[in-house]
């Protein structure tokens, strides 16, 4: 069978034309985008040979599994992603030093090594829980300038990653299903890439891409209902009530328990995907991490014209207190995201704070 390809524009095409609207630019902005997607073609082989190559199950450590600084367990392939992350970016000169979910502390750039003037911010491969049941999974990055001062020569620290999600340069995440795509925002808008993998190259399939404002798609981890912060309950029931509810019409519920999966649904049909925060723990702000999974997922959704919140403000204004901080998180379309914020914006009412009052209540005739 003969395959006719979409479009002949491979990424390193696109990202020469981008270069081209500048034309001062030294060209490391577009060999550092080229490095990650190498390491991301090289975590698509590893995840995709899977058990033949024994990649499945936890990394082992002396007592059992290893742990990474969230007090996760991790997997093989958690620990292989992070290695092939950092050895296939440190090299280029491009970056000052990197950070990552599995690693506690920054990671400068060796001193043997030539030095460069962005930050590089990953989770190497989200949503591992799914690999050893074949659902997919994927790689998130972020791009950030190092402050002047690191490109000066001083030595890296933990606070020169903080910066809020405004300031990134670029973001992207890769995902690997039934075909490798890697989606990439430089901040002109929205393009997915897929793999060809005869060629080896990723081949621009999805250009400009648009979160439609509006969906009748939710995503929330609906085991969690109870631990839920009012505006989130009224949203989710007021969903589940359907046609004959407030909303006037129906709606579908989605969890995948992979972000980058449920970020690249919403952003092929819409939908809206909810992690708020809770009361299950509250020493926690949230679940997923602010600089390597909610911010470039936040830039990829605004710049596709969708919407990315905490519930109570924009994502990409919250300022950065530490490197591995959670918080809450909600994106996905526009319309629906803005109703979240307002449901949290409103007064909550006493019936909703107090179970004797709630629908099912004490005092009901």
């Amino acid at each position: 069978m003969t395959l006719t390809p979409r479009t002949s524009t491979t990424l390193t095409q696109f990202l020469i034309e981008q270069r081209r609207r500048y034309p001062d630019a030294s060209g490391n902005f577009n060999a550092l985008i080229l490095d990650v997607a190498l390491a991301c073609k090289a975590i698509a082989k590893s995840v995709a040979y899977g058990a033949l190559a024994d990649l499945l199950g936890n990394h082992p450590d002396e007592g059992g599994a290893s742990v990474n600084v969230q007090g996760e367990t991790q997997k093989k392939l958690d620990v292989l992603s992070n290695d092939l992350f950092i050895r296939m970016n440190e090299w280029g000169g491009h970056l000052a030093g990197m950070a990552s979910e599995e690693m506690t502390h920054p990671y400068p750039i060796p001193s043997h090594l030539p030095k460069g003037k962005y930050l590089l911010v990953f989770d190497p491969l989200d949503g591992s829980s799914n690999i050893d049941v074949n659902v997919s999974v994927g790689s998130i990055f972020s791009v950030l300038r190092a402050p002047a001062h690191v490109q000066g020569g001083a030595d890296l620290t933990e606070t020169d990653f903080l910066q809020p999600g405004c300031q990134q340069v670029a973001a992207g995440y890769a995902l690997y299903g039934p075909t490798t795509m890697l989606v990439l925002t430089v901040g002109t808008g929205v393009n997915g890439f897929t793999l060809d993998p005869v060629m080896g190259e990723f081949m621009l399939t999805h250009p400009d891409l648009q979160v439609p404002a509006d969906t009748q798609e939710f995503a929330i981890n609906a085991s969690n209902a109870r631990f839920w912060e009012a505006p989130v309950k009224r949203y989710v029931d007021e969903c589940l009530a359907g046609r004959t509810g407030p909303r006037g019409k129906d709606f579908n519920m989605r969890w995948i328990a992979s972000m980058v999966a449920e970020a690249h649904r919403i952003l092929m049909r819409g939908g809206v995907f909810m992690y708020p925060r809770d009361t299950k723990d509250l020493g926690k702000a949230g679940r997923l991490r602010l600089l390597y999974e909610a911010n470039p997922v936040g830039m990829i959704m605004e710049q596709a014209g969708g919407r990315a919140s905490t519930g109570r403000a924009p994502m990409l204004t919250v300022q950065p207190q530490e490197l591995h901080q959670r918080i809450a998180l909600v994106f996905g379309s526009r319309n629906e995201v803005e109703r979240i914020e307002r449901y949290h914006a409103e007064p909550v009412s006493f019936r909703d704070e107090t179970p004797l009052f709630a629908e099912r209540s004490l005092f009901r005739d």
